[in-house]
């Protein structure tokens, strides 16, 4: 008995494999068998010399590697799936007409001609391929998976010649890796010119450079990675994809954010309500009240700023740009212009050319100021160096200074050289000249006029209220002064100080003596109370006189210049200003410069020489 009688024999008594059931209307998979049941079935049968004839090749394709075209909707869900016909041996006969194959890079290349039977003595007989028998054929040739079913069926049966890929490597589909994507408008800029109120626009300032989100505002989704889709080779060998990468929003989740888990998906959302800043290195995304920023201040990144929050910038502000805010923080060089509408103004670096103004708050420059303007209504400015700055402020605190304008309440300097500067207090440990500049201080002291002219309209006060009290008393003693009056008065004080006791008979005529005088002592208790008015008018008056004069000593005891050593020539002056007036260091720059390089009239010199050193008080008693 020949090997194909046995397979066909073996068939026959149902001795199949546990994956495929053979009915008489067909062989079928069953549904539940896993794919690599399936195909150690399907290797079972080809390999022990037999085919399946009618083959329905998507749907064994389906079944064997869980690929290619969905099952029919007829097939979908039942217990068996029917993919051919029947089992046919495949004999050694037919075997010899299929010729080898060609693989090259995951294909396979077959040349189709017309094939004979071989049988002894006779002629060669045509024969006929059959795509079943094809199939099968491949199987045992190395080719399991990937067969070009209608270009195979097309040539076989127009029967023509052809060289044709017959199979194909199916390659892995790469997935899609994890992602987060914007969700929110807010967090975007708008680098767009700014409109004007009256509807022009500003090249110069951007829309919305540092935008400014609420709280429980979803500003990114995490959109989940994809799982690819595996491949095969031509043997079957299953080509698994690349795992593709996973994100977690915990990854760009800074300050001021939260992570949200909702039915549509994982957000990050606002917690607070802030400025958006993306943290370097790590990409976190936090809000707080602070403007943030990395790429400078120029007409490429963010134009003018005009800003609402705290601001700190770690990169340049260029020449002719601005920034306006509050609490202003600036790491690089600035060339251009600061503008604070209160908080401190801090600049890490040096300040070239450019302004820092504050309304109300500190000035600190921790590199070099030069050719500069450094001025706060209100507030303390300190520099490392300066160098031909006009700088004002309630307090100035300086390392070293040339060629500078200053005027402030308070200047203090380590080393001062051609500097104009106007305050009340200074205090200076070097000064001297810088080749054609001067060294000029000027002491500030206060204009008082005012309390010198008060004092002057109290004083007639003092000395009316005299006057009136020593008439009232030269009235008085001429009441008292009269005989009658004088003896009634002294024996009044005698019986009060019991040093006289009256008789019976004396008490009626002491009586009679009170009466008679009754009018002049009525005259002398009026003036007295007069007396005692104008005396408490003459107090009340030289009271007011000494807290004038107080409040003008206290005044004049502020102003006063120190300077340890001199290293050239120096002239100290006075410079008056009005106490009630705005501060004296409340001027334009270019104000100031004029008023601290000129010489008014009034001042006084205090000092001129170079032969130190200089300790100069104004006292109120001078």
């Amino acid at each position: 008995m020949s090997d194909d009688a046995t397979t066909l024999e073996h068939t026959a008594e149902g001795d199949l494999p546990a994956a495929i059931v053979k009915r008489d209307d067909g062989v079928y998979f069953d549904a539940e068998a896993t794919a690599v049941s399936c195909v150690a079935a399907v290797g079972q049968i080809f390999l022990g010399g037999a085919y399946f004839a009618g083959l329905d090749y998507a749907v064994f394709t389906r079944m064997l590697y869980n690929c290619g075209p969905e099952l029919p909707a007829g097939l979908a869900g039942k217990p068996l799936l029917r993919f051919a016909d029947s089992i046919e041996p495949f004999h050694t006969v037919r075997r010899a007409l299929y010729k080898t194959v060609k693989i090259i890079a995951g294909e396979a290349e077959y040349y189709f001609e017309p094939v004979f039977f071989e049988i002894p003595d006779l002629p060669p007989q045509p024969a006929r391929l059959k795509f079943d028998e094809f199939v099968a054929d491949m199987w045992g040739k190395g080719i399991r998976f990937g067969i070009d079913a209608p270009a195979v069926r097309d040539v076989i049966v127009s029967g023509r010649l052809a060289r044709i890929i017959v199979a194909r490597r199916l390659n892995a589909v790469p997935g899609r890796d994890a992602t987060i994507v914007e969700v929110s408008r807010n967090i975007h800029r708008s680098n767009a010119p700014r409109e004007t109120p009256d509807g022009k626009l500003d090249l110069q300032t951007f829309q919305n450079r540092f935008p400014q989100v609420k709280p429980n505002v979803k500003l990114l989704r995490k959109v989940p990675r994809t799982p690819g889709v595996r491949g095969f080779e031509l043997s079957g060998a299953v080509l698994e994809p690349a795992v593709p990468r996973d994100i977690e929003l915990t990854s760009v989740a800074g300050a001021g954010t939260v992570i949200e888990n909702l039915r549509d998906g994982e957000y990050l959302v606002s917690a607070v309500e802030g400025f958006l800043s993306v943290e370097p290195g790590s990409k976190r995304i936090s809000i707080g009240p602070k403007i943030i920023s990395r790429e400078g201040v120029s007409a490429r990144t963010t134009g003018n700023l005009q800003l609402t929050g705290e601001y700190e910038e770690f990169g340049d502000v260029q020449d002719q740009r601005s920034v306006d805010g509050g609490n202003i923080t600036i790491h690089g060089n600035v060339f251009g212009n600061i503008s604070s509408r209160g908080g401190d103004i801090v600049l890490g670096r040096n300040l070239m050319g450019g302004t820092a103004i504050n309304a109300e708050g500190a000035i600190r420059v921790k590199g070099v100021a030069s050719g500069a303007v450094l001025q706060t209504k209100r507030g303390e400015v300190a520099l490392a160096r300066a160098e031909s700055c006009i700088i004002s402020g309630t307090r100035v605190v300086i390392g070293e200074a040339s060629n500078c304008e200053i005027m402030a309440d308070e200047v203090i300097i380590k080393v001062a050289e051609g500097c104009a500067i106007a305050a009340r207090k200074i205090e200076i440990i070097h000064a001297g000249p810088r080749k054609q500049s001067e060294m000029l201080l000027y002491t500030l002291v206060p204009d008082v006029t005012k309390f010198d002219r008060k004092i002057a309209e109290l004083l007639p006060k003092v000395s009316q209220a005299q006057r009136d009290a020593e008439q009232r008393k030269a009235e008085m003693d001429a009441i008292t002064g009269q005989p009658e009056v004088r003896n009634y008065l002294n024996l009044a004080t005698r019986v009060r100080k019991r040093e006289v006791i009256l008789t019976t008979e004396q008490e009626p005529l002491f009586h009679k003596m009170a009466t008679a005088v009754g009018p002049s002592l009525r005259a002398v208790a009026k003036i007295s109370l007069a007396i005692k008015a104008a005396q408490a008018q003459q107090e009340q008056a030289r009271e007011e006189v000494s807290q004038v004069e107080r409040e003008k000593s206290a005044l004049m005891n502020g102003s006063r210049c120190t300077v340890h050593m001199l290293t050239g020539d120096v002239l100290a002056r006075t410079m008056s200003f009005v106490p009630d007036g705005p501060p004296p260091y409340d001027r334009p720059p270019k104000e100031l410069k004029a008023k601290v390089r000129g010489a008014d009239a009034g001042m006084t010199k205090i000092f001129s020489g170079h032969v130190g050193p200089i300790n100069w008080t104004l006292s109120g008693d001078s």
